[in-house]
């Protein structure tokens, strides 16, 4: 297995663990809108390294593990990483964006760094098929746009403590950098480019329309 892969989930295992057994360190490093605005920016990084429990932890490492090697085959290790962490970053940002005046918003999980991943994955090999729950086989680029179509049901109905916002924000993230990684994508893929950009246009329309 690639090292900087192997490096990804002992940190996300270690810090989880850690969490599951120290209450003070979860809340030293969950995110949390209200510490973020008082100061404490390193949340929206860490936050990506904590888990609620440990089927949140073995369902993240899970993805991330089916799904690195796709990106790492075409784009190399340090892209690879790059994507990890830009996609967390840009999850939090579009966390924090749309819950600023929610100071009591917390979450934590590396699920916007793992769907970014995803996303990249999606967008290099587009043509791949994914199995939901492991048995019914559907085409990446759908469940993709599925996905991202859920998220903003997810967003605008707040009715789960599931951290949506932070899921599509990775994989803007994802989406993002990886063509600017690889801009062969918009003329060897560009019906695939311009489908996996619809829920991304949608998640913004609705923004500014005060919908969300």
């Amino acid at each position: 297995m690639n090292a900087i892969l192997i490096g990804i989930i002992v940190a996300n295992v270690l810090m989880s663990y850690k969490g599951f057994n120290d209450l003070s360190f979860f809340r030293k490093y969950e995110f949390h809108v209200g510490s973020i605005r008082a100061g404490e920016q390193i949340r929206m990084f860490s936050s990506g390294f904590l888990h609620a429990d440990f089927p949140h932890l073995i369902f993240n490492m899970l993805t991330l593990y089916f799904f690195a090697p796709v990106v790492i085959e075409y784009l190399g290790d340090f892209s690879f990483a790059l994507i990890y962490i830009g996609s967390l970053i840009f999850g939090s940002l579009l966390t924090m964006l749309l819950h600023k005046n929610d100071y009591s918003y917390r979450a934590v999980g590396a699920s916007g760094a793992v769907t970014g991943v995803l996303y990249s994955a999606i967008l290099l090999q587009p043509d791949m098929m994914l199995g939901i729950f492991f048995v019914i086989p559907i085409p990446a680029y759908l469940f993709g746009i599925l996905y991202l179509m859920y998220s903003i049901y997810g967003m605008k109905a707040k009715n789960d403590n599931i951290g949506h916002t932070a899921h599509f924000g990775g994989a803007i993230g994802g989406y993002v950098i990886t063509l600017i990684k690889d801009p062969q994508l918009f003329v060897d893929h560009t019906l695939m480019v311009v489908l996996l950009a619809i829920p991304i246009v949608i998640l913004f329309v609705m923004e500014k329309m005060g919908k969300l």
